[in-house]
């Protein structure tokens, strides 16, 4: 089986290809398949040195690019490349380029292959925003106040209608805030999050730019990455005709972060963070859920993490080169 991570040099797109080469096969749509090569697409060359991982540089959204790394050898696509948030906002043709015209490259490539292949498209809890119930169930409608989850949204409606045609078996899933990113900040609005916490942890000083009591929906990119595989494994059947599923997570506030940074390194490391208000993002942030009843996916056998002390911990064991707490 080849399969294909675009977004793959990311850190969620190492952190995925990481964990499917420690099998040597995968469930995939409930069949058991050897993993005979893995093309990670991206605009860089990923990390991972494996004689089963091919890195491959070049643009999502031409076609021609799209057809060479798409064959009938592919049996999954696990599309996760995204121009995020903040930019797709700043930069509107770019976000269209790349969130929208290069999903639909990709899924008209699955269409003229006729193999129906799985994908997996990572999309975003940023198709929800406004003027929202105080928790969103699977039965909210979907309402995206800016240019990223209006992109993701879109790309959803294309899955589901490809794998309702029988082009591909699809599923969407509506990650949450990956928190702790690590290494360098990106462009997403929501940066700030992990910012508190991995540039402490680094001794570097980092600005917290809403106010502490600020909710967010969180999950780690451990339990985002285990989430991916097993919504991966899961046969066709158990989505049914809705292949869009709200994952779940946790809400923590920025103090709570805080919190649990101080307990995990100390008041001196803590102190880092100073709070500089940003009336800008500050305005973006309140259209964000906060708080969801992710009910469906759970029956489905997903899990999150238990509390965010634990991400702070996990971020800690997974990257040990970036602490520096001497």
């Amino acid at each position: 089986m080849k399969i294909l991570v675009t977004g793959g040099a990311g850190f969620l797109g190492q952190q995925l290809i990481r964990a499917m080469l420690g099998h040597a096969s995968l469930d995939v749509g409930g069949k058991p398949m050897r993993i005979d090569r893995i093309v990670c697409f991206d605009q860089a060359v990923g990390a991972i040195t494996d004689p089963r991982v091919t890195n491959v540089v070049g643009d999502i959204a031409d076609a021609a690019t799209v057809a060479r790394l798409v064959d009938r050898d592919t049996a999954l696509v696990a599309h996760l490349a995204a121009v995020v948030s903040g930019t797709a906002e700043a930069d509107f043709d770019l976000g269209m380029r790349v969130n929208l015209d290069g999903t639909r490259a990709l899924l008209e490539r699955c269409r003229a292959l006729g193999q129906q292949p799985l994908v997996l498209f990572s999309s975003s809890i940023a198709v929800f925003g406004g003027s929202l119930p105080p928790v969103v169930t699977d039965a909210t409608t979907p309402t995206p106040q800016g240019s990223y989850g209006t992109q993701k949204l879109i790309g959803e409606l294309l899955v589901q209608d490809y794998t309702r045609k029988g082009f591909i078996d699809g599923r969407s899933l509506r990650v949450p805030t990956a928190v702790v990113r690590p290494g360098r900040p990106n462009g997403a609005a929501s940066g700030f999050a992990s910012n508190i916490i991995r540039d402490p942890l680094a001794g570097l000083p980092t600005v917290l730019p809403v106010d502490p009591a600020t909710e967010m929906w969180v999950a780690s990119p451990r339990a985002i990455v285990a989430m991916f595989l097993h919504a991966i494994a899961l046969p066709g059947a158990d989505w049914g005709w809705h292949r869009s599923l709200n994952l779940p997570g946790l809400t923590a506030s920025m103090a709570e972060e805080l919190a649990a940074l101080r307990e995990a390194a100390g008041e001196r490391v803590a102190a880092l963070v100073s709070h500089q208000p940003d009336a800008d993002i500050m305005r973006l942030v309140k259209t964000w859920a906060a708080r969801f009843d992710a009910a469906r996916a759970r029956a489905l056998g997903f899990t999150a993490d238990r509390d965010f002390p634990s991400i702070v911990r996990a971020y800690i064991d997974d990257n040990p080169a970036a602490i520096k707490l001497g």
